[in-house]
């Protein structure tokens, strides 16, 4: 290597040296627009992520709120013991777990089916508004959802069974029914978020070089094989990310839609950690129960996201970490 060529090396690594400690407000001051723009950020997570974690502890204690976290009576994994000893546990786990499943099964391939579809599509104003289309249902909350389900599927006038008594069948009770309650969770989920999960996907889909397409169409290869061997793996690394990402969240299934989608009639199968929690910490004040129920789901949570990021890895993939 030239001498030249390996000053200016010596020169660009030395830029990008971390500061000394004496000059280190300086260089913050230098870079301080940038670090405005870090502290929203910054402070949210300190504010709501971090400082909150000191909660987990009244998973430990018999707390009292007017004796604060440090005048309660440590009651060890008393509360642990007792929920994993209820014969409610079973049941939540089983309710909580197979929406967990339904929801990678049934709606996690969605997004990238519904992103795979409009990168076909040519007509860019067409393609703008069906994206419009979909996306909207995700900014309607969730008491909307469930006002519209009822609307549609009561059966006192409702929408679906006014059309199912019209062509001769029996009206059904699609909102008090335990078989009907997952499917009508999880159809409410896919209309509702199913538009908004393929923007990342089309964020990726956007990156893929065209001229990889045009290699594939010379060599004879039709629009399937384009997809199957450019497309797929072009978002494979995101695909498995964002898996990574929803085991974390595989107990989460959402306390707003469950909770006003729950009755007397479907509560056996439709109860899960999230309603349970509400129901133990807020009606009955049971606030450490509560909170030994939160942190046992959490400690699943992370459990599924480390091993399935040591699993990708294994397998070739980048993984979250």
């Amino acid at each position: 290597m030239p001498k030249s060529a390996s000053n200016s090396s010596i020169q660009s690594h030395a830029a990008y040296r971390l500061p000394k400690r004496g000059s280190l407000f300086s260089y913050v001051l230098k870079n301080k627009w940038s670090y405005l723009m870090l502290l929203p950020g910054v402070l949210y997570f300190i504010l709501f992520k971090y400082i909150p974690m000191w909660g987990v502890l009244i998973a430990f204690q018999n707390y009292q709120p007017f004796l604060g976290f440090l005048h309660s009576q440590w009651a060890g994994v008393e509360h642990f013991r007792e929920f994993f000893s209820d014969s409610a546990f079973w049941q939540l786990f089983r309710n909580t777990a197979i929406l967990a499943v339904y929801n990678i099964a049934f709606y996690f391939p969605l997004p990238i089916l519904v992103a795979l579809m409009l990168n076909e599509v040519r007509i860019a104003v067409f393609k703008r508004f069906v994206q419009t289309m979909i996306y909207i249902p995700h900014f309607v909350s969730w008491v909307v959802v469930i006002g519209m389900a009822y609307v549609f599927f009561t059966t006192e006038g409702g929408v679906i069974n006014e059309l199912i008594a019209k062509f001769g069948g029996q009206k059904v009770n699609f909102l008090v029914s335990a078989d009907w309650f997952r499917t009508m969770i999880m159809s409410e989920v896919i209309w509702k978020d199913t538009g908004w999960g393929t923007i990342i996907f089309l964020a990726a889909l956007a990156g893929v070089d065209p001229q990889l397409y045009e290699a594939a169409r010379m060599d004879g290869a039709g629009r399937l094989r384009q997809i199957w061997h450019i497309t797929l793996p072009a978002i494979r690394s995101t695909i498995v990310i964002l898996l990574v990402l929803r085991l974390g969240h595989f107990l989460d299934n959402g306390f707003e839609q469950i909770f006003l989608s729950l009755n007397s009639m479907t509560r056996e199968v439709g109860e899960v950690f999230e309603t349970y929690v509400y129901r133990m910490g807020v009606q009955q004040g049971r606030f450490s129960f509560s909170t030994a129920v939160g942190l046992f789901k959490s400690v699943i949570g992370l459990i599924l996201v480390v091993g399935a990021n040591y699993c990708a890895k294994k397998l070739g993939e980048e993984g979250v970490y």
